[in-house]
């Protein structure tokens, strides 16, 4: 049994980090758990250019690693203890909380942060996760603006990727709205504005096979699912690349933690504060159901987290 912990922290994204910052600079004994690459969703995109303060000259500069690498820094400069293991079990049915991790340790402290993320549902498609990062991309606002005056395909066909796909009408010159049914799954109102747009074509009983290329997307295989034909899409030769943007929804990585605090639809459920359900328990980044998943928002939610775990401890300890 280990040493009694103000907040132990369960994540190693924007948002667990920011959390330990906050926490450990509030004088706090602060330990955070990190199972995977440290850095959640951003460790798997190239670059960073809608950060405020982060928008440096050169590729290696704008590259998330280098954000990331100054957020551990910056928590361990204040203390914080950063660990590169998987937490297992957790209890959180006593005023101090338990946390198990994979090497048989048990941890101990008055408040826990729960960080563990969520990520992009995939589509499943062949070479999906191998151009992930270098033409495919699960956010418009980050990656947009590489694409400005190409032709981007928009996978999807609910509310996130109709509007989605409005957006990148303002970066490309041309957007495809791939939808797998004959129909799509959103407000008749932005429905009516996505079809009124000009830059915007609606593909219905169409699927996404395969993207591939030479080191970015060159070319992408479609089905209609309805005729059973396939046509292939390539690059303009001048453009060398195009972007396909997948909107099939997020999957929250809250498995851990199942009739443990509240959820719905796996998100756990928190206030403004960041509190669940469970006192002493607290909850931030993208498990939470949100508008919008950036590195920015996320932040923002460590920030608030670690400062409530504060007012907590000083109230009930």
């Amino acid at each position: 049994m280990s040493d009694l912990y103000d907040c132990i922290i369960i994540g190693g994204g924007p948002s667990g980090l920011a959390a330990a910052i906050y926490s450990a600079r509030g004088k706090m004994k602060t330990i955070l758990f990190e199972k995977g690459s440290f850095g959640g969703q951003i460790s798997i995109t190239d670059e960073i250019a809608n950060y405020p303060g982060f928008y440096e000259t050169t590729e290696e500069e704008r590259h998330p690693k280098n954000l990331i690498n100054k957020m551990i820094e910056q928590a361990k400069e204040f203390g914080a203890e950063i660990e590169h293991k998987e937490v297992v079990d957790v209890n959180f049915n006593d005023k101090i909380k338990e946390i198990k991790t994979s090497d048989g340790n048990t941890y101990q402290a008055k408040a826990v942060i729960i960080a563990t993320g969520a990520q992009p549902r995939k589509l499943g498609c062949k070479g999906e996760l191998e151009y992930t990062g270098k033409g495919v991309s699960y956010c418009a606002t980050c990656d947009a603006n590489f694409f400005e005056g190409m032709e981007v395909f928009c996978i999807g066909g609910g509310d996130t990727a109709v509007e989605e796909a409005m957006y990148l009408s303002k970066f490309a010159r041309k957007v495809t709205l791939i939808v797998r049914k004959d129909y799509v799954r959103c407000a008749d109102s932005i429905e009516e504005k996505a079809k009124a747009n000009p830059k915007i074509e609606i593909k219905f009983r169409t699927e996404l096979l395969e993207v591939k290329g030479e080191g970015l997307v060159e070319s992408a295989i479609f089905l209609n699912n309805e005729t059973g034909e396939q046509w292939e899409y390539k690059a303009d030769e001048e453009d060398g690349t195009f972007g396909v943007f997948i909107f099939v929804g997020y999957v929250p990585l809250t498995k851990l933690f199942e009739g443990k605090v509240k959820m719905e639809d796996g998100y756990i459920i928190t206030d403004e504060e960041m509190k669940t359900n469970i006192q002493g328990v607290f909850a931030c980044g993208d498990l939470r159901p949100k508008m919008l998943k950036q590195v920015i928002t996320a932040t923002a939610d460590g920030a608030i987290a670690a400062i409530s775990v504060n007012k907590y401890i000083e109230a009930n300890f």
